[in-house]
């Protein structure tokens, strides 16, 4: 790869790319092949069923959090 030719987005984009490569090595994921308790995972079948929907400023305003 000539990286003379490519332009500012395309070397940024490839930039972010590397380093979010780095990172996942790392740090990983702790929790990949963990299962799901059973009480979780009927928590979670249950949130998502639910079509009411928050967004980050809502919760952020019920934490009292800025941002």
């Amino acid at each position: 790869m000539d990286l003379s030719k490519l332009s500012e987005d395309q070397f940024k984009e490839l930039l972010r790319g590397i380093v979010d490569d780095r990172l996942r090595e790392l740090l990983g994921d702790p929790d990949l092949g963990l299962q799901l308790g059973n009480g979780l995972h009927a928590r979670l079948k249950e949130s998502l069923s639910n079509k009411e929907r928050l967004s980050g400023e809502d919760i952020a305003n019920k934490l009292g959090l800025r941002w």
